[in-house]
């Protein structure tokens, strides 16, 4: 059983606190990338279209209300905001199946997951000293105070991966600084940000904070170009990460990224291989392998390799692949043609370079339809490969043996990537130790967490900023430091 989506306004943008018609042009398709059938689309903004989503944001921060209120006040709107997206979580739910495909007890929850997160950052808006009153050691001041503003204008550019959540981990935490934002989904996932932007209308937020441009990578391009916007907050590759870092290094606009990982797995000489399967298996399927902190990379003691590659092996074929609407479906399709195309040629590398295929590698039996692929494990693989060294973004792991732990922390921190990794083992003073030795921004044992209320980002090639926790809403503020003779009534 599917839920519709329905948005009340697929042919116009969210603008200035108006639906507004697009300019002319061609409309966004959405594909169901378990059927392959196109179910709907929405408008394209066009250059005239970003120009006045920046107008509207620059007017909002420039003279509206919203920088102005109390910490308070904010906070209180995003806990609305927060309700809101709640109550549609069953409409959520679905845009994340029927846009990605992914299975429904992985979607389940998604609006929850939202209003969490903005309750999380109204919090801490509330709790933030904005102004901190310090002593002064300058010849003319007694007195230094130290003010957390808002950076401005906010362009919020998005992956189609996770498009409600991705977004807001940029929306929340800019709102509870006091920034204002303009939207930008990727163009294949436009459905959640034109329910956070109903959302948003819903409560009352006033006109202009946030915005919504649906469209393809040129009005992303048009955006982080846009004199008026003040910081950019891009998910995606790192090929266009570094596009944008340069854009914005050049105009000397803020920016933050989280961009590709080739994570890293180490499973330590007492970690039971029986273990190997049931527990890595989801951690390198979630999301049907797209998802840039999946393990990709998987480091195994030599003297028990095949034992770890038969555990995972086994595990990883019987993983029910199929229909993401099904209950018992654990991975659903790959979410577009172009990204299975991607993954087929991966995995042809992987055989050419000589690793072997120890499950997987084609198309389920019985999918005759839809952007699905096998669960794969590599087994043979050296750390110098293709399917080593280059994001995949599918099911597919690549377990390289070792034959000491420095062996194994030079494979894990022998890539350009540095975004997550774990240890399995049974001690944790060793998981701790190799933890603080690889060089990633995110570190488990045992698992993989991804917790909001602390920072996620990467070393490396994997980003540049920290995204969740107060470090999440740091990347949001600039600091102004204000000299006078004494303290002013408003702070004593």
């Amino acid at each position: 059983m599917t839920t519709d989506v329905i948005v009340a306004h697929p042919d116009r943008l969210y603008i200035g606190g108006q639906w507004t018609p697009a300019a002319p042009g061609e409309r966004l398709k959405l594909v169901n990338p378990a059927t392959e059938a196109e179910f709907g689309s929405v408008v394209q903004a066009g250059a005239a279209d970003v120009e006045r989503a920046v107008a509207a944001a620059r007017e909002a921060f420039d003279r509206g209300p919203w920088p102005r209120m109390k910490p308070a006040e904010r906070a209180a709107l995003m806990r609305a905001l927060g309700t809101e997206l709640e109550a549609r979580g069953a409409e959520l739910e679905a845009a994340w199946i029927g846009q990605v495909g992914v299975p429904v007890g992985m979607a389940r929850g998604v609006g929850m997951g939202a209003g969490a997160l903005l309750g999380y950052y109204a919090a801490l808006a509330e709790g933030t000293a904005w102004e901190d009153v310090r002593p002064s050691a300058g010849f003319q001041s007694k007195v230094a105070v130290v003010v957390k503003e808002p950076v401005g204008v906010v362009a919020a550019i998005n992956p189609w991966n996770g498009p409600l959540i991705g977004m807001l981990m940029k929306v929340a935490p800019a709102l509870a600084a006091g920034c204002t934002i303009v939207m930008k989904p990727a163009p294949e996932t436009p459905l959640d940000a034109y329910l956070i932007a109903e959302a948003a209308e819903a409560v009352g937020l006033p006109a202009g904070v946030i915005n919504l441009l649906p469209a393809d990578r040129e009005a992303s391009d048009l955006l982080v170009r846009h004199p008026g916007v003040d910081k950019v907050a891009f998910t995606g590759s790192t090929a266009v990460g570094l596009h944008v870092a340069q854009i914005c290094g050049a105009r000397m606009a803020r920016y933050t990224m989280e961009l590709g990982g080739k994570s890293a797995a180490i499973l330590l000489d007492d970690f039971d291989p029986a273990h190997t399967g049931p527990m890595l298996a989801p951690l390198v399927t979630q999301l049907c392998g797209q998802a840039c902190i999946n393990y990709s990379r998987i480091l195994v003691p030599r003297v028990r390799y095949k034992d770890h590659v038969d555990s995972l092996a086994s595990a990883m074929a019987a993983i029910s692949v199929g229909d993401p609407w099904s209950e018992t479906t654990a991975m659903g399709p790959l979410a577009m043609a172009r990204q299975l195309s991607r993954v087929r040629e991966y995995i042809a590398k992987g055989q050419a370079e000589g690793a072997r295929l120890a499950t997987g590698g084609g198309r389920p039996q019985g999918l005759d339809r839809g952007f699905f692929i096998q669960p794969t494990v590599f087994s043979d693989a050296t750390n110098d490969m293709v399917i080593a060294q280059e994001e995949i973004f599918g099911p597919v792991t690549a377990m390289i043996p070792y034959d000491s732990e420095d062996e194994a922390v030079a494979i894990a921190n022998d890539s350009g990537f540095g975004l997550s990794g774990g240890v399995y083992t049974n001690d944790t003073d060793r998981a701790y130790a190799i933890a603080r030795r690889i060089r990633t921004g995110h570190f488990t044992q045992n698992g993989r967490e991804f917790d909001l209320t602390n920072p996620f980002g990467g070393f490396k090639k994997s980003g540049v900023g920290r995204e969740g926790g107060p470090e999440g809403m740091e990347a949001y503020v600039e600091l102004k430091t204000v000299f006078l003779p004494e303290v002013p009534r408003a702070l004593a």
